[in-house]
């Protein structure tokens, strides 16, 4: 280590000690639950991969070595952006190895606010590790089964018996269970399977005579030599910004205006309850200097809706069941009709400051696509097989990080993506991000930063800010402007929008926190019926405030009170109103042995349209992201025990962690809750959670 080195740490050291009481607490937790609220807004269907949770819970646990982390593990804690990640790695090699945490404030786009968000999963140690050895790996991992099972407690339509033994009706019992087993060291190798069935389905007879409805296996293995990654079994594959393929978890819009990049490795273990978004084969990924090769090759089977082709007298796949659920004779029909057949491959070659990778991929289905014959679906993907091509790439200069991706499809049709990050000054960062995917552009379990569910038929023009302008005060601020070429889902022609949002926190060291933000979002959609072929269009908006703060009381207790507005179509004929309130008492023992969390709620909109998604506290690896709508009451309750320290076992024994979680929702004045199968008689619903988590080593 160099003199100038040692001198330079020394100073940065004092100057992070010193200065230590004006870093601010992490505020990422109300952050990632307004990410998980849009997500859930923008796909209308539950949350269900975990693996990003499974991974932060690994590294608080066994946190990652800066000094050893390569840019794929830096990647992987999803906190950190491109051009983050990228002076890190540039100030490491022109330095050396750090001495201390504090450190890091030196490196430029570094935020205190970042470090201190990073530090439950992050260390600093110039020891020699042993976990290059492929045998101590089989030894002393984190070992994990859990076991969780759900019900509501109403009878819903679909459990009553069925008069007519055609009549549509669930075939099995209501309550859901899950259960997991993982062996995991370092992340280093990891393995495991699990079991999930939906409420309603079969258990151990009828169509799901072997027990559950869905299993899962996943084998993963790390830095073996030049093999970076092995894949085996259920596994997850990303490539560039996710134009043709990206099935790990992924952020639109959100709360942070900087978090516009897709990052994450190429093949990543799969080990969550969703029945749809992965591939069941073979990965692996080799390394060797610059250069890093991937190839997969997956064949499994999906759920398909079928219709029947009078002209060929063979079925074709209308369009693809995704949501998993096989509860009844006509669902169990669709499951499992159809073979997938994938190849992949990517070749990437990447220097200090710049990068650029090929890409491509390639399906094959034992059924023909052939998808309604509706104006939307012109340009869909038909036929037996589909492929798509791309390259991705980057570069950074000092503050400033380009990244994009160039794609096209089997038909020529084109796809880019192109951004940068900028960092202005030590408070002050920027990003942008321009797309243009052409109308005829197609792609499968495709995931890029769009306004649509998939990456197709759009352009837009996106620009974030963030700032710090005083210490414990973040400042985050984006405008999307975007069209849509040709008519989609929802929209008879060629339609446009534009969102704008910003939000405004300030956090006093760990004792209460603010944030408040402001949502307006307008987006031309389908009018009212007209004897017209098409319905005509209008300009939809929707605008939502919110504030919240959070106080802890005292080191045991912590209140949590949140008000949220929001208006649809305001001063028309179409508009509705929404408002909700929650307060939200949490209580942790001092000896961590137990806690509880008790949340309370009213809320009240006009209607479907004016509906406000909001992130519950659940257990651990669970989600609930509920939508509400009309006029209703809404409170949960879950506890939390440390088995162990509550009975004073011996601390040889596994820990053993259990949770209890009831939630319920009145509707004052209605006679009936939900529609079809799911209606339920009354005006409540309630819902009860058990869950065990054994660990050991």
């Amino acid at each position: 280590m160099t003199a100038t080195k040692i001198i330079c740490s020394i100073l940065i050291l004092f100057a992070a000690n010193s200065s230590r009481e004006q870093i601010p607490e992490t505020q990422s937790q109300p952050v990632l639950e307004e990410q998980l609220e849009r997500l859930a807004g923008k796909s209308e269907s539950d949350v269900e991969d975990d693996s990003y949770w499974q991974k932060l819970n690994a590294y608080s646990r066994h946190p990652l070595n800066l000094n050893k982390a390569d840019e794929g593990e830096l990647q992987s804690l999803g906190i950190l952006t491109g051009l983050q990640i990228k002076n890190f790695l540039g100030y490491r090699k022109l330095f050396g190895e750090l001495l201390a945490i504090e450190e890091l404030q030196a490196i430029p786009a570094w935020s205190v606010e970042t470090i201190k968000e990073l530090l439950p999963y992050i260390k600093v140690t110039d020891q020699l590790s042993l976990d290059e050895n492929i045998y101590k790996r089989w030894k002393g991992g984190d070992q994990h089964f859990l076991f969780r099972v759900s019900q509501v407690m109403e009878k819903s339509k679909g459990f009553e018996s069925a008069t007519d033994s055609a009549a549509s009706h669930y075939l099995g019992s209501p309550q859901r269970y899950f259960i997991r087993y993982t062996y995991n060291y370092k992340n280093l190798l990891q393995y495991g399977i699990l079991g999930d069935k939906d409420a309603g389905e079969q258990f151990f007879r009828g169509y799901q005579s072997y027990g559950f409805d869905f299993y899962s296996f996943h084998f993963f293995a790390k830095k073996i030599g030049i093999i970076k990654a092995l894949a085996l079994g259920d596994f997850i594959v990303n490539m560039g910004q996710g134009l043709i393929q990206w099935q790990g978890f992924a952020f639109t819009k959100s709360a942070d205006a900087l978090a516009v990049k897709r990052q994450g490795a190429i093949l990543d273990p799969y080990h969550s309850s969703g029945e749809f978004d992965f591939h069941r084969g073979a990965g692996i990924t080799l390394s060797k200097g610059h250069w890093q090769g991937t190839t997969f090759i997956s064949i499994k089977k999906v759920s398909t809706n079928l219709v029947h082709d009078t002209v060929s007298r063979e079925d074709q796949i209308s369009s693809f069941e995704s949501s998993g659920y096989h509860r009844t004779r006509e669902e169990n029909d669709d499951r499992n009709n159809t073979r997938q057949s994938t190849i992949g491959a990517n070749i990437n070659f990447s220097k200090s400051d710049w990068h650029i990778g090929i890409n491509t991929i390639y399906y094959h289905f034992s059924k023909s696509i052939q998808k309604q014959d509706q104006p939307y679906n012109l340009f869909a993907i038909r036929g037996n097989s589909w492929s798509d091509y791309s390259v991705d790439y980057s570069y950074t200069h000092h503050n400033f990080h380009f990244f994009g991706e160039a794609a096209i499809d089997q038909n020529a049709h084109q796809a880019f993506v192109n951004g940068f990050l900028l960092s202005l000054s030590s408070n002050m960062d920027l990003s942008f991000l321009y797309r243009h995917i052409a109308k005829d552009f197609q792609s499968l379990y495709a995931n890029a930063f769009t306004e649509n569910s998939s990456p197709n038929n759009e352009r837009g023009v996106y620009g974030g800010l963030s700032l710090r302008p005083f210490p414990g005060w973040r400042v985050d601020a984006f405008f999307d402007m975007y069209s849509f070429p040709w008519i989609k889902y929802g929209a008879d022609a060629p339609a446009h929008g534009r969102d704008f949002f910003v939000r405004a926190s300030y956090q006093f060291l760990n004792r209460w926190s603010l944030y408040f933000h402001y949502k307006n979002e307008a987006k031309q959609t389908n009018g009212s019926q007209t004897d017209l072929a098409t319905y005509p269009l209008f300009l939809s908006s929707k605008q939502d405030w919110r504030i919240e703060i959070a106080v802890s009381i005292n080191k045991i207790l912590s209140l949590r009170s949140r008000m949220e507005w929001l208006w649809y179509n305001k001063k028309s004929a179409s508009a509705e109103e929404g408002t909700l309130g929650l307060i939200d008492l949490a209580f942790h023992a001092l000896k961590k042995t137990y806690s509880w969390n008790l949340c309370l709620q009213y809320f009240e909109t006009g209607g479907y349209d004016s509906r406000i998604y909001v992130y519950e506290r659940d257990v651990l690896y669970s989600f609930s992201l509920p939508a509400y709508y009309d006029k209703g009451f809404r409170y949960y309750f879950f506890l939390n025990l440390v088995l162990n320290k509550i009975f004073h076992w011996r601390q040889t024994m596994p820990q053993i962690d259990a949770w209890v979680r009831w939630a319920g929702i009145v509707y004052p004045g209605k006679n009936s809750i939900g529609t079809g199968l799911d209606s339920i008689q009354g005006n409540q619903k309630n819902e009860i959670k058990f869950q065990f988590l054994i660990s050991w080593r």
